[in-house]
């Protein structure tokens, strides 16, 4: 539950907040009457993602078992590869986000293209969500799917819904810098876990065939098979008797991404100049984020 929560909560947040971000912008302009282009962004957005979600989820259960395994296993690698670009982007993009959405809206605008406004809410969206529903389906195939799992799912959304409510109306302010940092290293830290269990994965499958020796066994202290063990599988990728091979990618990665994350400074963006439209000369009242 736990692990789906944050996910959907980070995740969700960002979905929200560029939403906020495209309703306020054309609000602040006079354009209130083209909200349902946004919102028809995001149903499409929504349906694609729900439908890769269902399509993972067929495949998974019409597979053979080793196959299952070996899908399972790349698909956590690629969620891995996914992650890790999108939290660095993120944080590149975290101060310039709120002008690059807007320069594409006053754009849309100034065409006259309704179209272009639908694809820039349906693929900013349809982004996260992907993201989203590859992080969610590797979570749920290492023991935390079930109820709770998608319960911590649906919580995760609501809270991230509130909070774009908040944004929209100004009563929320999220600290952008911060928000993405810590949010973006909690991302590594699952991902981390995600690369761990895609390595049992693939030797399940007979694609990798010798993950090395085992160091030690505290199955007698948390068992994989308890609701603890469990809860440490889905969220950090614990194994009671982990592989020379698990705990090598383990905190590679981990020291390697964070340390990249936290220590290496974002190349600063430049912002291309905004286009000019009727629409674009009007004061903007968006509260910051």
């Amino acid at each position: 539950m736990v692990f789906s929560f944050l996910v959907t909560l980070r995740e969700g947040v960002e979905m929200a907040l560029i939403v906020a971000i495209l309703l306020g912008y054309l609000r602040s302009v006079g354009q209130k009457r083209h909200y349902r282009e946004v919102w028809a962004g995001v149903g499409i957005a929504a349906g694609a993602c729900i439908a890769i979600a269902a399509g993972l989820e067929i495949a998974s259960k019409q597979l053979s078992s080793r196959v299952v395994e070996g899908f399972e296993g790349f698909t956590m690698i690629f969620a891995v590869i996914m992650l890790t670009g999108m939290a660095f982007w993120m944080r590149r993009q975290a101060s310039g986000i709120s002008a690059e959405l807007r320069q594409h809206v006053d754009s849309a605008l100034s065409r006259g293209s309704m179209t272009a406004m639908v694809l820039l809410a349906a693929s900013s969206i349809g982004r996260e969500g992907l993201e989203t529903v590859l992080f969610l389906f590797a979570g749920s195939t290492t023991g935390g799917s079930g109820f709770t799992f998608v319960m911590g799912g649906v919580l995760g959304f609501a809270l991230a819904a509130a909070i774009g409510v908040g944004i929209y109306h100004g009563t929320s302010r999220i600290p952008l810098r911060p928000f993405f940092l810590v949010s973006g290293i909690g991302v590594l830290i699952l991902a981390a876990g995600l690369l761990s269990n895609a390595a049992t994965k693939l030797y399940a499958a007979a694609i990798v065939t010798n993950l090395g020796p085992r160091p030690w066994d505290t199955d007698h202290v948390i068992s994989m098979t308890s609701t603890l063990g469990k809860f440490l599988t889905t969220l950090l990728g614990y194994d009671s008797a982990p592989s020379l091979a698990q705990i090598a990618l383990y905190w590679t990665y981990l020291i390697l991404a964070v340390g990249v994350f936290v220590f290496i400074p974002a190349r600063k963006r430049t912002s291309p100049p905004r286009a000019s439209s009727a629409a674009a000369t009007a004061p903007s009242t968006v509260p910051p984020a």
